[in-house]
């Protein structure tokens, strides 16, 4: 085997990894969305900047937070990273990943 197949190999495994590279960031922003769309009064959530609230209310755009008790602040949709499960840590990994997936 010689060199001036190395270069053609090269291109086409660089091709293949960011095709699957591309997939998993689709998937990602997939669920992303179903999930900020499936929000609904009384879900405990976690914001992208670390903030942990209840949602009081969803609009179209945006969805009210209570932060502390009889505290209700007004978000953009798109703020919300993960919803919190009563029983497990946010961030937390659940199984689900990059290696599950190769």
């Amino acid at each position: 085997m010689g060199l001036e197949l190395l270069l053609p190999l090269m291109i086409v495994v660089l091709i293949v990894l960011m095709v699957l590279q591309s997939t998993r960031q689709r998937r990602a922003m997939k669920d992303m969305r179903e999930m900020q769309a499936s929000l609904t009064a009384g879900d405990r959530v976690l914001t992208t900047s670390g903030l942990r609230a209840t949602i009081v209310s969803v609009g179209d755009e945006t969805v009210e937070l209570e932060i502390a008790e009889g505290v209700h602040t007004q978000w953009d949709r798109r703020v919300i990273r993960e919803k919190i499960d009563a029983g497990t840590t946010p961030g937390a990994d659940t199984g689900t990943g990059a290696a599950d997936s190769l």
